[in-house]
């Protein structure tokens, strides 16, 4: 008998790993399990999860885009006034050890909650103030400008920002992608409101990647949270936030330099349409998460700079996903080179941003393909979403991973990047439904 595409997987993955990975895997899933008693609520989702997997009975939702992005938006305010300071925290993970905050801090903070994390802040900025225009929400732009202002409190002297969850500063080390996703919330504020510190932090973030850019095109500085690959592919994302800042101050060195990034990544793209270096930790298999920044990065750029080869990179790319999708929308985390799936579980943030890409992908080049693959991922995550729950720190979120117990990305927890991506999603979808442009 053959096994289903992600079972396959599983079994791939499971022989392998070593004895070692395969000790702490277990140890981290057992150490999980056991905490999960004291978890009431979040178990029977957890439990409710699981059944849909293994039943293939998640429902897709029809419509109800607003509903859904309003949910959304809500939980990205509440991990933001989960942290002791104005930045949003990594996620909730209610499973984990005690949060690493002070005992003083603590009072303010619930169990489950993560540190700020600057990086992922940083996009969440452009999609608050995405939804406050989009919806005439005064007090969410208002809290975005409060983010925005906290990243700039704590950027780095260089013009970075700092890898990983927020420490003190004389513990900061400097992350290249992290930079550009600061980079590119500074922009969705500048772009309509005049703000000179903003401003201020903006150019030292987008002068401090124009130093960091090697000839080659790829930049240098990953940080230490990542695979010590010289190339990561996924950085072709700060090509983006680059060329708008480019955009935003009228000098044509920025815009050029992104260019010459994103070309450097399209470069390296196979003929099948699969970039290599294009994870974090997996390169042989990267994640949909890593690829998803790579189209959208090749695809943004190219847009804004009117380059069709940029752009039909990001179709190539995209084009072997939209194959892969199980007629419901279940996607695999992870592909090798050829597009075997490489994961039993889905990566959710992945599967987001891709719908994100498809939905971008039909406004550019008006092929209703992308637009029904848009439709058919973004459907299957409102099946997902955390929409029936309230009064707990779940409500609205999208996990890291489907199973969210058992899956490979962000296990047992629920990233803020996941639910930032599927807002993006939603509120696209929502403006395409309304036939808004």
């Amino acid at each position: 008998m053959r096994l289903p595409n992600h079972l396959a997987s599983a079994v791939s993955r499971l022989t392998a790993k070593n004895p070692k990975e395969h000790y702490w895997a277990a140890r981290d899933h057992l150490t999980r399990l056991l905490r999960l008693r004291d978890q009431p609520l979040y178990a029977e989702l957890v439990w409710e999860d699981q059944l849909k997997y293994l039943t293939g009975s998640v429902q897709p939702v029809q419509g109800k885009s607003r509903e859904h992005a309003a949910a959304a938006a809500a939980w990205l305010i509440r991990a933001w006034q989960s942290t002791p300071d104005h930045g949003v925290s990594m996620g909730y993970f209610p499973c984990d050890p005690p949060s690493p905050f002070s005992a003083e801090e603590n009072i303010a903070v619930n169990h489950g909650w993560r540190p700020s994390y600057p990086e992922t802040t940083g996009y969440i900025i452009a999609t608050l103030i995405q939804y406050a225009n989009l919806y005439a929400d005064a007090i969410m732009r208002e809290r975005a400008m409060a983010m925005a202002h906290w990243e700039a409190s704590i950027q780095m002297s260089s013009g970075a920002v700092q890898g990983g969850p927020l420490v003190p500063r004389e513990q900061q080390t400097p992350a290249v992608f992290n930079t550009g996703m600061v980079l590119h919330g500074y922009n969705a504020i500048l772009q309509t409101i005049p703000d000179l510190e903003l401003y201020h932090a903006a150019r030292g973030a987008a002068d401090f990647l124009m130093a960091d850019l090697g000839p080659d095109g790829h930049f240098k500085t990953h940080g230490p949270f990542v695979a010590k690959n010289r190339i990561k592919t996924y950085n072709c994302l700060c090509a983006w936030s680059l060329y708008r800042f480019g955009e935003i101050v009228h000098q044509e060195e920025y815009k050029q330099a992104a260019i010459r990034t994103a070309v450097a990544s399209m470069k390296l793209q196979s003929a099948n349409g699969w970039f290599p270096y294009n994870c974090l930790n997996r390169c042989e298999a990267p994640l949909t998460h890593t690829m998803g920044y790579t189209l959208q990065g090749l695809l943004e750029t190219g847009y804004a700079a009117g380059r069709e080869d940029l752009i039909d990179s990001a179709r190539r790319g995209m084009t072997p996903l939209m194959d892969a999708m199980s007629p419901a929308g279940f996607l695999a985390g992870r592909f090798q080179s050829d597009w075997t799936p490489a994961s039993f579980s889905s990566c959710l943030t992945g599967t987001a941003q891709l719908a994100v890409v498809c939905f971008r992908l039909f406004q550019i080049l008006g092929d209703k393909s992308f637009l029904e693959a848009g439709h058919r991922f973004l459907n299957y995550l409102k099946g997902l979403q955390i929409i029936h729950a309230p009064n707990t720190p779940m409500q609205g979120a999208l996990a890291g991973s489907f199973p969210m117990f058992l899956g490979e990305y962000m296990t047992a927890g629920f990233p803020n990047w996941a639910t930032k991506y599927l807002l993006d999603a939603l509120m696209l979808q929502d403006r395409l439904t309304q036939g808004k442009p």
